[in-house]
């Protein structure tokens, strides 16, 4: 398979704006391109989604196993000209000082060839014991060459090409300058999620124009061809069943940090998923058996959602009445009290008895881990979960949950990590979990199968509790 892992020396090098650049001017070429994400990461991969056509997965060491990355990446890359994955932090950055979970790690798991992108801001000669120590550090790194970020100019760029070629045997794959129309907005140390941000097929162009005209296309694609992974031992995805309910779920400006694979996995399990505005939408779907809130930015669109007053009713009567209901983060927060931002302040959906309030650094921000406790409301299934196995989440929120009585239930404890009050997170009320950390149905943690089986067990028990029809 023709593959790539673009990294950086560090992050806020412009390596994603690098990436998106390149994976959209491949695709304009016809050429099929898949994107994959390192990490824990929604707004990444949802640029990436938009720039190929197709889904952008996430590799994360945190929560799949080797295998399971070896697989997803087999997977989802075939049918694919080229696989390009957008690595995270910087190439060596990992939580063990040993490198296991850094960008390198995953790509010598991938046999994976490595494009450096390097910020050359206010550097010449300089670069030079960066990239040598780069390429010295591991040598079992197939580090492939470079792309020079940031350069002020022809002049600097030509002193760039001079002293690497002196100094250094690798090649030299692209020189980017510097220019605003490169920039894409940034919040909470990301990028503005693509699904709210204006005329997006327009900037992927402008950032691909500027990006082809000084990347390397055909020699990028010439080291993708080199690597030597082969998808033979993986096995099949998994069949997608015929459905035999209906899940809502939130899909909007507001709403929209879901993985590809975890939605794959509840149609998979049965679900047909039914998308609803909760900006537009005055009612939810009809003959819904579940609901599920991701995350996203709802403080962005708090007053547009206090003002859909009828979908709030709507929400709360129909978790009232018993229909499971799973929200992460951006999701918990719309169905608490209130959300305040500053000095705006707006009433949100009412089903959690707390308030939700906006900080100006992040509040739990993350790898996570939790334990399930008794009062975790989704069946087991043959992987069982036991109370008090960790499971590895991630979080990352910079609103916490105020005003909240004492006598609540959660369905976890927090092993690491922030959650709702530091100790617990999951908030339990009838078939409703609500939860500050996202999962990931992966390894041991299937949450996609348990909550689809628990929405079935739901309506299955609604319907054997209502009265038989009269015969006629």
């Amino acid at each position: 398979m023709a593959q790539l892992l673009f990294s950086a020396a560090h992050k806020s090098s412009g390596k994603t704006t690098v990436t998106l650049g390149i994976c959209t001017a491949l695709a304009r070429q016809g050429i099929t391109v898949q994107p994959f994400k390192k990490g824990p990461d929604y707004i990444d991969p949802m640029w990436l989604t938009h720039a190929a056509g197709r889904p952008c997965y996430n590799l994360d060491f945190h929560t799949m196993s080797h295998q399971e990355l070896l697989d997803l990446f087999a997977q989802r890359s075939a049918g694919s000209e080229i696989s390009l994955i957008e690595g995270n932090m910087g190439l060596f950055d990992s939580l063990d000082v040993k490198g296991s979970m850094s960008n390198a790690a995953l790509a010598k798991l991938l046999d994976t060839p490595v494009v450096l992108v390097l910020d050359v801001k206010g550097a010449t000669r300089s670069i030079v014991p960066v990239i040598l120590g780069f390429q010295q550090f591991d040598p079992a790194l197939r580090l492939g060459g470079i792309i020079l970020n940031k350069v002020a100019g022809s002049r600097h760029e030509q002193r760039l090409r001079e002293v690497i070629a002196y100094y250094c045997d690798i090649p030299v794959l692209g020189a980017v300058h510097r220019d605003p129309r490169l920039s894409i907005d940034e919040r909470h140390l990301g990028l503005i999620p693509s699904n709210e941000a204006a005329a997006v097929d327009a900037k992927l162009n402008q950032i691909a124009d500027l990006v082809a005209q000084q990347v390397d296309l055909a020699a990028l694609r010439a080291l993708a061809a080199s690597a030597s992974l082969s998808s033979s031992d993986s096995p099949p995805l998994a069949p997608v069943r015929a459905p035999d309910l209906r899940i809502a779920y939130a899909c909007d400006a507001a709403f929209g940090f879901y993985y590809p694979d975890d939605l794959e996995a509840l149609q998979q399990a049965g679900a047909q998923l039914i998308p609803f505005d909760t900006l537009q939408d005055q009612a939810l779907p009809k003959d819904i058996d579940g609901l599920l809130i991701g995350g996203g930015f709802p403080e962005t669109q708090m007053a547009a959602l206090e003002a859909n007053r009828p979908l709030h009713t709507a929400i709360r009567a129909a978790i009232e009445d018993d229909l499971p209901c799973y929200a992460e983060c951006g999701g918990l927060m719309y169905l608490s009290r209130s959300l305040r931002w500053g000095e705006r302040h707006h009433q949100m959906v009412g089903i959690i008895p707390g308030d939700s309030v906006m900080h100006d650094k992040p509040v739990g921000r993350g790898y996570a881990r939790i334990s399930e406790t008794a009062a975790m409301p989704w069946p087991q299934i043959s992987t069982q979960i036991n109370t008090g196995v960790e499971l590895h989440v991630h979080e990352f929120h910079y609103s916490s949950l105020e005003n909240l009585p004492t006598d609540l239930t959660f369905a976890y404890k927090m092993g690491r990590g922030v959650g709702i009050n530091r100790r617990y997170d999951g908030f339990v009320y009838r078939n409703l979990l609500a939860n500050y950390v996202h999962l990931r149905s992966v390894g041991d943690n299937r949450w996609t199968e348990r909550f689809v089986q628990f929405v079935r067990a739901c309506r299955d028990a609604r319907r054997a509790a209502q009265p038989p029809h009269p015969s006629i």
